[in-house]
This record gives structure tokens, C-alpha cells and sequence, in this order.
């Protein structure tokens, strides 16, 4: 039976995610910051009988990793799909965020699914087998100004998992990155009193600009995509065969990945293999004498 840990899973992506994968049979455990958001998972679960379990897990708190991820194999024996959800969106020029804002940022969407990824490793070489899915965003692809500390948490994620895809390998490990485009996860609802988010410096140089972005943002709320198919892409990506790295979630993201990236992914593979020199590595053999 196929163990699932799925973070952020009380709305969006990884509510989705959840459902989906214990619709195949899994068992889930979905992992959240505040176990009291999860009411609307909850009550599909029992309604289907589904085997989710809620769990607590703040990703900004890594020394807790390790024996959440203990107590996951301890429990269920082992753990075969981790997917790292959980992200934050804090839009602004550069200038007029806090420092302690970029590191939030980069801290929730970056350094915490690579400590996770990290902290479940072991268990995953042991088995010669698992799945790591990062859900990444276009932005990941192409950065956009007034949304620096989030473009940079994904550009990071991408080459990070596309660098560690090549660590793991030699274990039946698979990684690969999910590319969505504007969905309805509330990720990108602002403050409640106006288009800027809350505490946003009133004096900024930035601030029409910013502004504009945000409007142009809300406008298009309306046409934002059902998160529920990305969750069915999770468990599509589960059970494939790993020779695909990026998994555009929609049209849109279809259209941006075919722009921004011309090398199909088995090409990229060879190139990236070809100036690493590292199929050895991949293929499980011994380092080559000199």
C-alpha cells in the first residue's frame, strides 16, 4: 500500500492531493500548521471513508522533522510520496520588503521542502524506492517584478530538485515539479483592506506599480483554474515512470514551460549528465579510475 505525506494539506493543492491519493488506496498523512483548518478534509475523509491522516507539521520549524518523519515510519512501516506543498506569497518590490519577510518567503517555499526531502531520504534509499513532488510555479520560469522573494524561492526550488534528481537517482528515487498556473488555492488573496498587502511601507517609490500588479492579480481571480486536477496529477506523476522532470498542470503552464524551456526533458537530462559526467553515478556503478 503506498504511504503519502502531503504538507499543507487543509486547502488548495494539497487538500486535492490528499483526496486524490487516498482515492487510489493510500494511506495519507497530511500535514498541516494548524490541525483546526482541516475540517473541510475531515469531513470528505469520513463521508468516503478515506484513510487520511491529519497531522501537525509547521514547515518553518525544521528541527521537527525528523521525528515527524519517524513517527510516519513507525507507523505505516514506510513512506513512498512526500509532496512539499506548503508556500507562502508576500508580493513587493525589493526594496520595500523586510528582511524578515524574504526569509520567511524563502524559508517556507525553499529551505523547508529541501530539509523535508532531506529528513525523508534515508528512508526512501532504504526502500530503493520513492517519489518527491515539488509544486513549484511559473514563477519558478519567469520572474516578474513586484514579485521578487517568492520568484526567487521557486527559481531556487527548481534548480535545486533538478540538481538533487541527479543525487538520488541511483536509488529508484524520482523527483520531479508540478508547473501550475493561476489556480483557486487563496494564495494570492491579499489584505482585506486593500490591494497592498497589510504593513506595506505607505511611503513606497514602488507603490503605484505594485499596486497595478495587484489589481491586474485580482482581475483575473475570477478565471483561476480548480485546484482538484493538480491533486489527480500528483498521483498521475506517482505512478509514472520518472522520465519527465516538469509536469505543467494546465494550458497556460503548457504554453510558458514550451517558451521558457526548448530542450524537452530527456535532452536536458543528457546535456546536464554530459557536463556532470555522472552516469556512472545514475547507473549504480563505481567511480571511474583516471
Amino acid at each position: 500500500m503506498t504511504v503519502a505525506v502531503i504538507t499543507g494539506s487543509n486547502s488548495g493543492f494539497g487538500l486535492h492531493g490528499a483526496l486524490a491519493f487516498a482515492r487510489h488506496g493510500a494511506v495519507v498523512y497530511a500535514s498541516m500548521r494548524d490541525t483546526s483548518r482541516g475540517t473541510e478534509l475531515r469531513r470528505i475523509a469520513s463521508e468516503e471513508s478515506l484513510d487520511i491522516r491529519i497531522r501537525t507539521l509547521d514547515v518553518t520549524k525544521p528541527a521537527s522533522f525528523a521525528s515527524f518523519i519517524d513517527e510516519v515510519v513507525a507507523e505505516a512501516g514506510r513512506i513512498d510520496v512526500l509532496v512539499n506543498n506548503a508556500g507562502v506569497l508576500k508580493p513587493g518590490a525589493l526594496e520595500d520588503l523586510s528582511e524578515a519577510t524574504l526569509r520567511l518567503v524563502l524559508e517556507t517555499n525553499l529551505v523547508a521542502p529541501l530539509l523535508l526531502s532531506k529528513a525523508v531520504l534515508p528512508q526512501m534509499r532504504k526502500q530503493q524506492d520513492g517519489c518527491i513532488i515539488m509544486i513549484s510555479s511559473l514563477s519558478g520560469l519567469a520572474g516578474l517584478p513586484g514579485d521578487v522573494a517568492y520568484t526567487a524561492s521557486k527559481f531556487g526550488l527548481e534548480g535545486a530538485t533538478e540538481a538533487l534528481r541527479h543525487e538520488v537517482d541511483r536509488w529508484g528515487i524520482k523527483l520531479a515539479l508540478i508547473e501550475p498556473g493561476m489556480y483557486a488555492t487563496g494564495m494570492f488573496n491579499t489584505s482585506k483592506g486593500g490591494l497592498l498587502p497589510d504593513g506595506y511601507p505607505a511611503d513606497s517609490p514602488y507603490r503605484a506599480f505594485v499596486e497595478q500588479r495587484l489589481r491586474a492579480l485580482q482581475e483575473r481571480l475570477p478565471e483561476a483554474n480548480d485546484p482538484a486536477p493538480v491533486g489527480a496529477l500528483m498521483v498521475e506523476i506517482a505512478q509514472s515512470d520518472s522520465k519527465q522532470f516538469r509536469w505543467p498542470a494546465d494550458p497556460l503552464a503548457e504554453k510558458v514551460l514550451a517558451t521558457m524551456l526548448a530542450q524537452d526533458d530527456a535532452s536536458r537530462d543528457a546535456f546536464l549528465r554530459d557536463v556532470g559526467a555522472s552516469d556512472w553515478w545514475s547507473n549504480g556503478e563505481d567511480a571511474p579510475s583516471h
